[in-house]
């Protein structure tokens, strides 16, 4: 494994160029190389702790490619490419790769894909059906003929208004889908194609283009109440019109795995066999032996941002989940004192589970417009937990606005930039 003086001098001497004949983003590890941008450095001092700090474009969108694997919508998510980089700079094959709020699941899918062991964890039940599911890619054939024998109702309803998002008809198919995998679960007969299914509806359930089930709205990320929907169908002018949803799940489907060859499909099942998945509290992961991690790559709750309940009552209806038990359970921390409390805990059980020589990437970011920087409240946190501070890594993108520290100011908004603090366990 890496040692600190090895990762420092990686980050420090980093630069990334464009390939001049594809015009991708390539790995330039040296001074050498087309529009070479050097890391830039300085410290981050805080509670008796002097941390160094290396700013730059350690990856972008188009570096690299993301797999289509990745494309489904959750709020607060980041991109493959950061948990790729610290994948491929600090662990090997066959390594375990641990994400504690997993959210769409981009840490395990990401470490899947390279060929690692992975354990996902978050207490919002929508993060494994969301996540799971991709570890086991289907044969196109095989979900259309499953679709096509699904019986749907032509006039079912859904117990309760939905027409502002839905036409009739979709609302039929949406009730009677809902209703079969609900059966299905019951009887312990679900299966691969079942669960499949459902996580492509549920992404499938609200939109702003044609490839959802819903009229016109907020991104999909996001669920607007009724009351709001109705606002946005009278500003455009828009009545919910008919979608088949057989089609569009088949639709999403090959979009999802387009890139997922038979080589890819095999690896991601072999390591979903494997894999752990869990609905935990973070600070409580009995089932996680200790000292089996090698890297935890992880974004935690933000302070107060992203009301992940509310925003999800669409996908909770569709999976019979119980959204204010679940909105109970979150972790929506309004004062940073909770905050960092319930972080403290946490990285004591990091602390546990990670091996010796393992290390934890932590993404946070900036919030409450740049006036409270997060990494400055890991660093001791982490300390203290037993952890050695070996970074404070500032993904530096090319369309952020600048004007603080080494140009990043985060765009007004904390969520959007990339700053890592890299623990290392002695």
């Amino acid at each position: 494994m890496a040692l600190p003086y090895e990762v420092h001098r990686f980050l420090e001497g980093f630069s990334l160029g464009r390939d001049a004949a594809s015009d991708d983003m390539v790995f330039n590890e040296g001074p050498d190389g087309p529009d070479r941008s050097r890391t830039r450095v300085d410290h981050l001092e805080v509670k008796g702790l002097k941390v160094p700090r290396f700013v730059n474009e350690f990856w972008t969108s188009r570096q690299r490619q993301a797999s289509s694997i990745h494309e489904i919508s959750y709020r607060a998510c980041f991109k493959p490419q950061l948990p790729a980089f610290f994948i491929d700079l600090l662990t090997e094959k066959g390594d375990v790769v641990y994400d504690p709020f997993s959210g769409r699941g981009t840490t395990a899918i990401e470490a899947g894909l390279k060929g690692r062991n992975v354990i996902a964890n978050d207490i919002n039940p929508l993060s494994r059906l969301m996540s799971y599911p991709r570890f086991f890619v289907p044969k196109l054939p095989e979900l259309e003929e499953r679709l096509g024998t699904i019986p749907f109702k032509e006039r079912g309803r859904a117990g309760m208004d939905l027409s502002m998002f839905y036409d009739g008809r979709t609302i039929s198919e949406l009730e009677s889908l809902r209703e079969h995998l609900a059966q299905r679960k019951r009887e312990g007969t679900e299966d691969e194609l079942d669960r499949w299914i459902r996580m492509v509806a549920t992404n499938r359930l609200t939109g702003h283009s044609k490839g959802f089930f819903s009229v016109y709205t907020l991104p999909p990320n996001q669920a607007v109440t009724q009351q709001s929907q109705r606002k946005i169908n009278v500003k455009r002018g828009q009545v919910p019109e008919y979608r088949d949803v057989r089609k569009l799940i088949m639709k999403k489907t090959r979009d999802l795995t387009k890139d997922m060859g038979p080589l890819e499909c095999r690896g991601l099942r072999r390591v979903g066999e494997k894999g752990l998945f869990l609905d935990l509290d973070a600070r409580r992961t009995s089932p996680i032996p200790d000292g089996s991690v090698r890297l935890i790559v992880t974004s935690p709750p933000f302070l107060d941002i992203v009301q992940y309940g509310t925003d999800n009552w669409l996908r909770c209806w569709f999976n019979s989940i119980d959204m204010k038990e679940v909105s109970s359970r979150l972790t929506m921390l309004k004062d940073l004192d909770d905050w960092t409390g319930f972080m403290r805990e946490c990285f004591i059980e990091f602390f546990r589970v990670v091996a010796p020589g393992g290390h934890v990437a932590f993404e946070v970011g900036e919030v409450r417009k740049g006036s409270l920087r997060l990494d400055e409240h890991i660093v001791p946190i982490g300390s203290d937990a037993g952890f050695e501070p070996l970074a404070v890594v500032v993904n530096q993108q090319e369309f952020t606005k600048t004007s603080n520290i080494w140009g990043v100011n985060n765009m007004k908004r904390g969520t959007n930039t990339n700053r890592i603090v890299l623990f290392k366990k002695p």
